[in-house]
């Protein structure tokens, strides 16, 4: 937030003026009509109309606090940010969630505190314009205390934010552990069932083919032929592997080389366009080339589509940097995070790292699979 003695004194004296002159309509209005819905709505709680005005009442408590925040922007040109406001299920759930949200009474609050302030300042306002020292020094500091009143109740609850950042991060710590847990699971799987039992049969093989090495050089020949076949076919196997924890070409060339390889070895023709640089951190290029992969074998097996494309770049916002990956194709759609599936598994692996996955797959398609993934966390 700016503070208002950054601005040029006429500015800062005109704009206090108007705000304390404008801004007590404003506040008479949210004042009466949230008193009155209020009192109505608690007053007939005992029947369902009620609630319906309950409802209404929370809806003004926000409508006029955006009212607020865009007003003091325009009239003192201060910022205040907007909470979020994460809001889900049914209306009933929805408003339930409002009345227990610290933020709709921070709201009300601030609605309650500034009515009689706005009554104060209107009186000043009107006498600032004929008595100059109240117009130059009065009126602008209290317009900056009303302001710094605002920021505190209608602003972001930084004590709220940064419990939610704690329930989400440790939330998506466990999932992270959990994925981390299945993937370990399934090297271990595959060590036992691939490249261990054909390594077995290869020393089974030399011990049989030493056994015949003098007796029956033909066949012991035939048996060392057989166990080179098995090492061959373990080596392949283990390296399937080593490329399923951590592609060599994503260490040494990048996400653009490795997606195209990808691409290269999908059924289904597929166009990438990578623009990452500067290049993310390993963590996200893992999670990112795994998101595309394991997106590309689904398109293959399930979506019946013609085209894939590969889009992954990168955003700098407020909160930081992001790369987003994005893999759509024009197949028949129905794609869904499904328990125990594969989508899943990638929400997991993506949230590991602080990231978000989206998946919009209408019935008949195109299916866009979407992952934001912070470079900083």
């Amino acid at each position: 937030m700016t503070d208002l003695r950054a601005q040029r004194p006429v500015r800062r004296v005109l704009g206090s003026i108007v705000f304390m002159l404008g801004g007590f309509p404003l506040s008479l209005a949210a004042f009466v009509m949230l008193v009155t819905f209020f009192a109505v709505g608690v007053g007939t709680a005992i029947i369902w109309v009620g609630f319906v005005v309950l409802m209404i009442f929370t809806q003004l408590i926000y409508g006029f606090a955006a009212a607020e925040r865009k007003w003091i922007k325009l009239t003192l040109g201060l910022e205040i940010p907007t909470p979020q406001r994460h809001r889900e299920g049914t209306v009933v759930q929805r408003w339930r969630q409002q009345l227990t949200d610290s933020q709709t009474w921070r709201n009300f609050g601030y609605q309650m505190i500034t009515f009689p302030l706005s009554c104060v300042e209107f009186a000043l306002a009107v006498a600032g314009t004929i008595l100059l020292p109240i117009g130059i020094w009065v009126l602008p500091f209290l317009a900056s205390l009303h302001a710094q009143l605002a920021m505190t109740l209608l602003g972001t609850n930084t004590t709220a934010q940064l419990t939610e950042r704690a329930q989400k991060l440790q939330a998506s710590r466990a999932r992270g552990v959990d994925a981390a847990e299945a993937e370990r699971r399934r090297i271990e799987r595959d060590l036992h069932d691939g490249a261990q039992q054909r390594l077995v049969a290869v020393t089974m093989g030399l011990g049989r083919a030493q056994a015949k090495f003098e007796r029956d050089p033909a066949g012991a020949r035939a048996l060392i032929d057989e166990a080179k076949a098995d090492a061959m076919l373990a080596v392949a196997e283990l390296r399937d592997l080593a490329r399923g924890i951590y592609p060599a070409v994503l260490g040494d060339r990048g996400l653009d080389a490795a997606l195209s390889s990808l691409a290269a070895k999908c059924p289904v023709p597929v166009s990438v366009h990578v623009t990452a640089e500067p290049r993310p951190p390993a963590a996200v290029e893992s999670t990112a080339y795994f998101i595309v992969g394991e997106s590309l074998t689904n398109v293959a097996k399930y979506a019946n589509a013609a085209q894939v494309t590969v889009k992954v770049w990168r955003e700098d916002r407020p909160s930081g940097d992001l790369v987003v990956v994005e893999v759509t194709d024009d197949g028949d759609g129905g794609a869904a995070f499904r328990p125990g599936g594969g989508l899943v598994g990638l929400a997991d692996r993506a949230a590991t790292i602080d990231g978000v996955m989206t998946v919009v797959s209408p019935i008949g398609g195109p299916t866009v699979i979407r992952a934001d993934l912070p470079c900083t966390w």
